[in-house]
């Protein structure tokens, strides 16, 4: 083959390639990469497992005596969630850096979560509308309301799975404060006990509070932050409102300045909303300001 049927040959492989790559970014929505993502925003100063304080056993479920048996994981850590998934998902496992990571559950963690955030059996008869298959684990640090590194984890649709990795990793990377990070089955499930705790969580297969229908938690596709500050709020026929959590009523009057509130001038709203997620606080007929939730794709 001559020099020139050579470089014709190169050029058509260039060519496809090229086509592939584009055709790929267009059918995920101009997405990138974790990897090419960290080449674009560097890599952030994350502390080594050893320096992330061990939450104590109030602020994080317990394992068992079967989960404590288990070898420890990459981090050593004691979040229920990593120390279930432990070291059995590295091969599926889509990392940022080594804090910042996403990846199946395990048959572990399944079980764990069955019966709790997930249900244990169709409800109604009807099949449920989301897998465990389409759920992903996601690991993070955050810094919390002392100013110090900690460990966080959440459960969500696989869609988003990479969104709130790269969301989480530019809050910590500007130490934006989450009071804590922890799976909803900490709380038995229960959405209120979990706002009232203040706590930062995605996945729980459960309905709109006061209706029938799925919430977008049920989807895996939405994400409450410091609720406690960030309150839900409906209003009543009667001219009156209802919050939630009860106790976050002292933060409902959103003309009042006080920490870690959301609104359209914070980072928090800035990244999720870049990242094609919608506000709460944005809504018209109630306002939840604690939540950030996107369409499937």
């Amino acid at each position: 083959m001559n020099r020139s049927k050579l470089l014709k040959m190169f050029a058509l492989i260039g060519a496809i390639l090229l086509f592939v790559v584009c055709l790929r970014r267009f059918l995920l929505g101009d997405s990138l990469s974790l990897t090419e993502y960290a080449e674009l925003h560097g890599t952030p100063d994350v502390p080594a497992p050893s320096d992330v304080p061990v939450p104590s056993p109030s602020e994080s479920p317990t394992a068992s005596p079967a989960q404590e048996d288990r070898p420890d994981d990459t981090f050593s850590s004691t979040l229920t969630g990593a120390v279930l998934n432990g070291d059995t998902q590295l091969e599926f496992r889509q990392a940022l850096t080594d804090a910042f990571y996403y990846e199946p559950l395990s048959d572990d963690l399944r079980r764990y979560i069955t019966g709790v955030s997930y249900p244990a059996l169709p409800q109604d008869g009807q099949e449920l509308s989301i897998t465990l298959d389409e759920l992903s684990y996601v690991h993070i640090l955050h810094y919390d309301f002392d100013g110090n590194p900690a460990e966080g984890e959440l459960i969500c649709n696989s869609l988003i799975a990479q969104d709130l990795v790269e969301i989480f990793y530019e809050l910590y990377r500007n130490e934006y404060r989450l009071e804590r990070v922890r799976l909803i089955d900490g709380y038995d499930g229960d959405d209120t006990a979990s706002m009232e705790d203040n706590n930062t969580s995605c996945f729980n297969y459960r309905t709109v509070e006061g209706s029938s229908s799925l919430s977008r938690h049920a989807l895996g596709l939405a994400v409450d932050i410091n609720p406690l500050y960030n309150p839900y709020i409906t209003y009543n026929s009667d001219g009156s409102e209802t919050v939630s959590p009860a106790s976050g009523v002292s933060y409902a009057d959103r003309s009042q300045s006080f920490p870690y509130k959301i609104d359209e001038d914070d980072l928090c709203y800035k990244l999720f909303t870049a990242h094609g997620f919608t506000w709460g606080g944005n809504w018209n007929s109630c306002k939840d300001y604690q939540h950030f939730q996107k369409a499937p794709q």
